[in-house]
């Protein structure tokens, strides 16, 4: 065989299998995760983008996307009050509307991202067109109320409100967030009486209940919510006795170390006893989980199909 005739051959073949490829991608490519409107995730207290390596949302957006989701990971101030971090995530919004050219997204919050991204969608419900909280402050934390004991202007305080603002400043620098921390406003935000006046002048979505479900539908926007309800789920994840220790106030009250199982109630209640702790909802820590229960990608994969079939 000549040369010119092996070459026509192998551009051939190389075309032959790219075609092949082609028509397997075109026709068989999973879309289970596709939405109609861009995902946008929103960390909570102390929480980034990624630092070195490793990321708030473990393996989650890339996941999502290989399924045909648009995500985007934000990052906002990782201590303050909500009200300055909602302002910090509208300025992302806008630009991801812009380069998505979508006019509205689907907001997805973790812990003191829950309250965070019900601040956008009321005071920008043109920008939003769901709303989901993981485990969102959403009627306070126990833990929150617990700290706020120490006495204000204390040496106590002084040195409390110094070590976190420290620890929010490390992680900021690293992660390159570029924003200032203020661990005396995010405690203030999540305590009960912080999260209860936040709620009067921000209502959407809140149960009415103890323990209930709220409105689904509040001016359009949908919004859901679910929570883990365990502690402890995984021997190797050196995070378990730090969320034990977090979990104290709670006393018997269901929890997931850090945030009480009905306190993260908003809209429609997914589910609020996953085998999860607080850490676990966002698959942080490489993905240490619980090993006989659902895995945290699974959530956000199977919430992702959820609203694309509610045409969101």
């Amino acid at each position: 065989m000549t040369i010119i005739k092996r070459l026509t051959l192998l551009l051939a073949m190389t075309f032959a299998m790219q075609s092949q490829a082609w028509f397997w991608d075109s026709w068989f490519k999973s879309t289970y995760t596709e939405t109609k409107y861009p995902i946008v995730l929103a960390h909570g207290l102390l929480g980034f983008d990624e630092i070195l390596g490793i990321e708030y949302w473990y393996k989650i957006p890339a996941d999502l996307r290989n399924d045909g989701a648009e995500v985007y990971v934000t990052q906002v101030s990782n201590t303050n009050y909500t009200e300055v971090r909602g302002e910090q995530l509208i300025s992302q919004i806008e630009n991801i509307v812009a380069i998505s050219g979508s006019p509205k997204v689907n907001l997805i919050g973790h812990s003191h991202g829950g309250p965070t991204i019900r601040y956008v969608a009321s005071v920008r419900p043109d920008l939003v067109a769901s709303v989901t909280t993981v485990a969102g402050v959403n009627k306070g934390s126990n833990t929150a109320d617990f700290l706020r004991q120490i006495p204000e202007g204390s040496v106590l305080e002084g040195v409390a409100l110094s070590i976190v603002n420290g620890v929010s400043g490390l992680l900021d620098f690293l992660s390159g967030g570029g924003y200032t921390p203020d661990a005396l406003g995010a405690l203030t935000s999540l305590t009960t009486e912080g999260s209860l006046a936040f709620n009067a002048l921000h209502p959407q979505g809140v149960p009415t209940t103890a323990c209930g479900e709220g409105a689904y539908k509040v001016n359009g926007i949908r919004y859901y919510s679910w929570s883990g309800g365990s502690v402890l789920t995984n021997v190797l994840d050196i995070s378990d006795p730090i969320m034990a220790i977090t979990s104290i106030p709670f006393g018997s009250e269901n929890n997931d170390g850090l945030v009480g199982t009905c306190d993260s109630h908003l809209g429609q209640v997914i589910r609020d006893d996953y085998a999860m702790n607080h850490l676990d909802e966002v698959n942080l820590l490489f993905g240490i989980h619980h090993l006989f229960e659902t895995d945290p990608i699974t959530t956000y994969r199977n919430h992702a199909n959820r609203l694309k079939n509610a045409g969101l």
